[in-house]
């Protein structure tokens, strides 16, 4: 009787592993190794300073970012300008200053993280 119900539970943490993978239109691979890029370039850089997963800070969380923006291509190419361009009137009236010493790659990475947190 233990060994039956050893092996039930080993099973099904084994497949419970499994549950957390979302797929989203063939993002899947690619969000996943950019998510994790992301995550790394938000705590290297400055963006905990105004954002939080969240919480408003001075701009808007990235849980809101996420609701407003599906993940696509068109919205992360648009997310990843604001990083490096800066912009204003979206969220409120402060700005979001330039980030333009910022890789192209690496704000695209983090636009991509941040529309992953959409639950």
């Amino acid at each position: 009787m233990k060994i039956k119900i050893v092996t039930a539970i080993i099973t099904l943490v084994g497949l419970s592993s499994f549950t957390n993978f979302e797929s989203v239109s063939g993002y899947s691979a690619v969000i996943q190794t950019q998510s994790s890029e992301g995550e790394a370039l938000i705590k290297k850089e400055d963006c905990a300073t105004c954002h939080k997963i969240d919480k408003k800070v001075v701009g808007p969380s990235y849980l809101d970012i996420a609701k407003k923006y599906p993940m696509n291509d068109k919205n992360i190419k648009y997310l990843s300008e604001k990083i490096t361009k800066g912009g204003s009137g979206v969220w409120g009236a402060i700005p979001m200053s330039a980030h333009s010493a910022m890789k192209k790659d690496d704000a695209k990475k983090i636009a991509t993280y941040i529309l992953s947190l959409k639950k």
